[in-house]
């Protein structure tokens, strides 16, 4: 162990909850209102003195240098200023980064800070107003990435875009990886779900508090309408949420110089980073992901731990699909608690900035438990781009530790997709609802000379017995315009 030993110090979690959007702060200003909060955790009144960075988790916004403005805001002078790409990935990215410029001595302290207004923006929207946010002009000293995703042509054409229709594609190449049939499946992820509410209920920072039953949350009504079948609006990240948050990391020779207290000391053991193929069209299958398997499992085998060690989870939970690829690839008991939050459905999903508040919520639980160790997982984009932390309040036997693990991913199979025409097998679908009726159904196919290939269909009365009837396994014929047939 050297003098640099980077620590977590500092934590907050920050939420509005307003009812007339034009009442609410800006995200802006829920995060230094979180910077604030976590340098009142450190318990060091003179902490800005000794700021070297701030870094800002880009959201849903258009300020050009946030960390500037709140450098300014904060009076903390000769700051480098940072902003990450997009992606839920990129918090733990940049904990990361953080945590080795200040094991190398390039910083002693370190910002790290976000937030998200989308309960604001939602309201203005219901009213057919823009919110007038201030710009934040400037150009970052640093800018964080890491991995990038998109969809192609051939998936633009047939209607993929929006998360909610990938990760509803992916749950329904589970069900049929599976073998389980459409009811049992939603009873056992409405279950799944329906714990995750559980842990909700029980953290004080969660969105939502109200423990949900699984029937409410796999039965369609007025208060939780058809999204994309399989998921109703229970089973989706709840974006609609004003929250920010802030973690400060040091140094413990500089914690001891400061007077932070042992007791405030989480340290972040290893870390790990990787990212599936940027288009889903080219993945192996749908229902599995190599990034996720190699670089979560070498996440833990840099902090010489098992998946039975960890004490507390906190698995990435915008969808259902996102979390049982997580446990299956990593191996992790799914009936045991996955989550610290009560995830992005309860916890709450402000959007790239969700993993903050599972880091900070963690931090909560590991200061109770000093011996205990945690494990939080992110993904940003179409279960793409993931990263991976190992967290404990008791030092770790090694200094921290940090992979990328993109070469090894590299090195797994792919598959070409093509324009097909003619018949095809159904490898998975997606039944998107415009109001309380199915409106398109896209679906992805297998060629016989096994290529992916995608299709669509308006059929009402197909459509409808796709939530009831399994499709996959079931051949089907394409036309030119990517309209699928029954064969």
């Amino acid at each position: 162990m050297t003098d640099r030993t980077p620590i977590l110090v500092g934590i907050s979690h920050i939420e509005q909850r307003i009812k007339d959007w034009t009442e609410g702060d800006e995200p802006l200003d829920l995060m230094i209102r979180a910077v604030e909060a976590a340098k009142r955790d450190t318990g060091v009144d003179g902490l800005y003195a000794h700021v070297d960075a701030v870094h800002v988790v880009r959201g849903l916004w258009w300020y050009g240098n946030p960390a500037a403005a709140i450098v300014e805001a904060l009076g903390i002078e000769d700051a480098e200023t940072g902003l990450t790409g997009l992606g839920g990935n990129m918090v733990q990215y940049a904990v990361s980064q953080a945590a080795l410029d200040i094991q190398a001595g390039r910083q002693k302290v370190v910002i790290v800070t976000g937030a998200e207004c989308g309960n604001v923006m939602a309201k203005a929207r219901r009213d057919g107003e823009r919110v007038a946010w201030r710009e934040a002009p400037g150009t970052p000293d640093r800018l964080f990435d890491k991995g990038g995703f998109g969809a192609n042509p051939q998936e633009r054409t047939v209607g993929l875009g929006a998360a909610t229709t990938w990760y509803a594609l992916f749950e329904n190449a589970i069900r049929a990886a599976n073998g389980e049939s459409i009811d049992e499946h939603l009873k056992r992820v409405s279950e799944l779900w329906a714990r995750f509410s559980d842990v909700a209920s029980r953290n004080p920072n969660a969105w939502f508090q109200e423990v949900r039953t699984p029937e409410e949350i796999r039965t369609v009504g007025p208060a939780n309408r058809a999204v994309t079948f399989p998921y109703p609006k229970l089973m989706n990240s709840n974006n609609n949420v004003d929250q920010g948050a802030a973690l400060i990391l040091t140094d413990t020779d500089t914690a001891k110089e400061l007077g932070i207290p042992e007791s405030k000391w989480v340290y972040p053991w290893a870390s790990t980073h990787g990212t599936d193929t940027e288009q889903v069209s080219h993945r192996d299958n749908l229902h599995t992901s190599p990034a996720i398997r190699v670089a979560g499992n070498r996440c833990l085998e840099l902090a010489e731990v098992s998946v039975e060690d960890i004490d507390h989870l906190d698995l990435y939970s915008c969808f259902p699909s996102a979390v049982q690829v997580s446990a299956k690839e990593l191996g992790i008991d799914p009936t045991r608690d996955l989550t610290v939050t009560g995830g992005l459905t309860f916890g709450g999903g402000p959007l790239n900035n969700y993993v903050m508040h599972a880091i900070v919520r963690m931090a909560e639980i590991l200061r109770d438990d000093a011996q205990a160790k945690g494990f939080v997982t992110s993904n940003g984009g179409l279960l793409t781009k993931h990263a991976f932390g190992v967290y404990s309040a008791t030092p770790p036997s090694s200094p921290f530790r940090y992979q990328d693990c993109q070469g090894e991913i590299d090195a797994f199979p792919r598959k070409n997709d093509v324009e097909h025409v003619g018949d095809a097998t159904i490898e998975s679908y997606v039944v998107m609802y415009q109001g309380d009726a199915p409106g398109r159904a896209i679906i992805a196919a297998l060629t016989d000379g096994n290529e992916r290939t995608w299709g669509f269909t308006e059929d009402p009365e197909w459509m409808t017995s796709m939530t009831h009837q399994e499709p996959i396994g079931s051949r089907i014929s394409i036309d030119e315009e990517r309209r699928a047939s029954r064969a």
